[in-house]
């Protein structure tokens, strides 16, 4: 089993959450990515934030909200995503660049009607919705 470590950020609007579309694998998923070897997860999630939302949020403006463990979308069977997860003390303002084609805010019952569903984007999406982040 291949683990595939990374960081996802969990912004919040009009209590949805955003998703951001990647054109290479069709599907909309938390924005952030792979950690690099090196990286603190939230140096990684600094840097791609930077990549796919043209915004700049600070290391220090991450806080560390959960974990999640699912199966990798759009990877080879067996690859199992290790996310931890963010949100960002400042407000931002996202614009979709780079492998970034779209960027939508989604309940948990919105996601749910996407032709594609990333399954770490649904375990966040219930945790928040759980918790009441999110309708």
């Amino acid at each position: 089993m291949v683990q595939l470590r990374t960081a996802g950020l969990l912004a919040i609007q009009n209590r949805k959450l955003l998703l951001a579309f990647s054109s290479n694998k069709q599907c909309f998923y938390l924005p952030g990515g792979k950690i690099n070897y090196g990286e603190t997860p939230q140096e990684a999630l600094s840097r791609e934030i930077a990549e796919e939302l043209n915004t700049t949020i600070k290391k220090e403006q991450l806080i560390y909200y959960t974990h999640i463990t699912a199966p990798a979308y759009g990877e080879t069977n067996g690859t199992i995503m290790e996310q931890d997860c963010f949100f960002s003390e400042i407000d931002i303002s996202p614009q979709a660049s780079g492998e970034i084609d779209q960027l939508k805010y989604f309940s948990l019952s919105e996601y749910l009607k996407e032709e594609n569903k990333a399954p770490g984007a649904i375990m966040i999406l219930e945790q928040l919705t759980a918790e009441g982040y999110i309708d």
